[in-house]
């Protein structure tokens, strides 16, 4: 499975934008970018998912239909703004209608919104593991000692923290400080306490390969705080379908069920490099690649 703007600081992130998105070579201000040649510029978030799918675009781009594929790291905020620019061709892992709404609602009109590419259900979740005591998020007040009065979290620009931050905190009234950090720590901080029989309570989403992995679960959310069903879809810059039609073809017709996206993301984990492990899993998985070329 996969998941995660200062979305925490909301305003701050849409003003602070620019300045990330200039490091990154993403531009509100340059001229629009040429787009003659055969190259793809992909925003990558950093998430499992995001991570395990950009790669198999990678892949199949390059090997099977002749692409140059450059990958830009960044958060949500200047992902959106490097597409709405044209910076960027794609960005692959947007959460909506709920998690990322603050830039669907400044970006939407000047982005295209491919179909969904994830056929399961996505959805965002404080986890614990199987162990503990805690089943409601409504319960964790009461054993706020055992859990050190924090909820581990993953990068503070993540829609999931600004959810957590801003309504199931203040929504439930927990005595809890969300800790921004990063996806790789909060992992590792979970597999440490696990290996201890401590308690923690992480943010994590579906899909996100470590509920294959770990004995976890999520707590209950009896008052729906943390947004119910998502979707998984591609914003691509307007003009790709024109500058670039056998990308922008493939792309629609991509497609990953969570079966097949949770083995991709654990035969990526278990190969020396996420582009070797998409390899890998291509050639167990050629009806799929198949479909994604012919339509």
């Amino acid at each position: 499975m996969i998941r995660r703007i200062l979305f925490a600081v909301a305003a701050l992130a849409l003003s602070m934008g620019a300045l990330v998105a200039g490091h990154l070579g993403i531009s509100k201000t340059a001229a629009a970018p040429q787009h003659s040649s055969k190259t793809i510029t992909i925003g990558n978030i950093g998430w499992d998912e995001d991570v395990a799918v950009n790669s198999l675009l990678k892949v199949v781009l390059t090997d099977k239909l002749g692409y140059t594929v450059n990958l830009k790291l960044a958060d949500a905020g200047p992902l959106y703004q490097g597409v709405a620019s044209g910076s960027l061709d794609v960005f692959m892992d947007t959460w909506l209608p709920k998690t990322q709404a603050l830039y669907w609602a400044k970006y939407k009109a000047k982005v295209v919104k491919m179909a969904p590419w994830y056929t399961g259900a996505a959805n965002l979740g404080l986890t614990v593991p199987n162990y503990s005591m805690v089943h409601s998020i409504s319960q964790l007040n009461a054993h706020s000692s055992q859990f050190g009065g924090k909820i581990v979290g993953i990068e503070p620009g993540a829609g999931e923290m600004n959810v957590v931050q801003t309504k199931v905190i203040s929504g439930y009234g927990l005595h809890y400080t969300l800790q921004g950090s990063s996806t790789p720590a909060m992992l590792s901080a979970l597999q440490r306490a696990m290996k201890r029989h401590q308690q923690i309570v992480v943010t994590l989403w579906k899909p996100h390969w470590a509920f294959t992995a770990y004995p976890i679960r999520y707590l209950k959310d009896p008052k729906g705080l943390m947004g119910g069903t998502e979707k998984l879809s591609a914003v691509v810059r307007k003009g790709l379908q024109k500058d670039q039609p056998q990308a922008y073809k493939f792309l629609s017709h991509f497609r990953l069920s969570e079966q097949q996206l949770g083995t991709l993301e654990i035969q990526i984990r278990k190969s020396s490099s996420p582009e070797a492990g998409a390899r890998t899993w291509l050639k167990t998985h050629k009806s799929v690649e198949m479909h994604w070329m012919m339509g």
